[in-house]
């Protein structure tokens, strides 16, 4: 598939990859819908730090994901969907699982039965690395079992076999992207890489964090956009689920360290007990297999952990930038 020309809808389009995606798809020519969170501050996110020439290009959707006539009207005449709208942060789905399982069950649904409706050409899923949990064998590659190992990620299984259930019940053209840890610019500040980063350039003398020992396969937001279309592209994607990784993995305490030496070799880590996750609920490793992506789509990644942290740490040091972030709280 050519993207160029294709009527494209971004759900989750104000987020972090998101944004970074609608970019990439402004610059395959193709026309895009950028379906955004109704609020009414009238906010579009990231989108909002787009300049006018971007936004011109594109066509704002603001909605809810969990109202099924929204998406509806939002897919009329659209040939592809990217469905990456979700509630994604881990400790706050401990709390509040009721919403995951409405924001990223039942939205996953809604948009899955307005495809089938509207005979959309191809539908791409969002999963998370997050559904294997701890790996049981690595590389994890997508025949590993998935683990429910928090209310978010339970809910991203359930919303993953619903695309399942939905390519082999009624052939909905549908890929399952299941991206590793994604980081860069705009990444939100419950993710670990902008927590050490806003901490160190606000002169935090002691970096706050959780567990230290687990290990993650960490990918440029730029990379994972370019996996997102790869499988757009792909004919062989359809029905398929497929990893985006790195095929590497890094502890929390190395990567803590390296953005120590970065920014401000000085600083030191404390562990703290509130940031820990409860024992059973903790993903201990996390490192991808990259070969169906490579075999199906001829996706490769372009960054290294080194140059990709580089470029995050030159993009949260600008003023307008890192004002956005609250260093100083535990943003869960």
């Amino acid at each position: 598939m050519n993207l160029s020309g294709k009527k494209v809808l971004v759900t989750g389009a104000d987020g972090f990859i998101g944004s970074h995606l609608v970019e990439a798809l402004i610059g395959k020519a193709a026309s895009v819908r950028a379906f955004v969170f109704y609020n009414s501050f009238n906010s579009w996110g990231w989108l909002d730090s787009f300049s006018h020439e971007q936004l011109s290009a594109i066509e704002i959707f603001p909605g809810d994901i969990r109202d099924p006539n929204g998406v509806r009207k939002a897919m009329e005449n659209i040939d592809v969907v990217f469905h990456l709208a979700a509630l994604i942060a881990i400790p706050f789905s401990y709390h509040s699982p009721d919403s995951f399982v409405d924001t990223n069950i039942k939205g996953t649904l809604n948009v899955l039965q307005a495809a089938k409706e509207l005979k959309t050409e191809k539908v791409l899923v969002t999963s998370t690395s997050e559904v294997y949990g701890t790996a049981l064998y690595t590389p994890i590659d997508e025949k590993h079992p998935y683990q429910g190992q928090s209310p978010y990620s339970a809910t991203k299984i359930g919303a993953d076999r619903l695309a399942e259930s939905f390519y082999r019940s009624f052939s909905l053209p549908v890929s399952i992207v299941r991206p590793f840890n994604t980081y860069g610019p705009r990444q939100s500040a419950r993710a670990v890489i902008p927590t050490v980063i806003t901490q160190l350039l606000d002169g935090a003398r002691q970096i706050k964090l959780g567990d230290l020992s687990t290990t993650r396969d960490f990918n440029y937001c730029k990379d994972t956009v370019s996996g997102f279309i790869k499988i757009a592209e792909s004919d062989r994607s359809i029905g398929e689920e497929i990893n985006i990784s790195s095929g590497t993995e890094i502890s929390i305490g190395q990567l803590a360290e390296e953005l120590i030496r970065e920014i401000n070799p000085d600083a030191e880590i404390v562990c703290e007990q509130a940031r820990l996750r409860p024992d059973k609920s903790e993903v201990r490793q996390l490192i991808g297999c990259n070969k169906k992506i490579k075999e199906l789509c001829g996706w490769t990644p372009e960054y290294d952990l080194g140059r990709g942290i580089v470029d995050t740490v030159e993009w949260f040091r600008k003023p307008e930038n890192l004002s956005r972030y609250k260093s100083w709280l535990y943003n869960i």
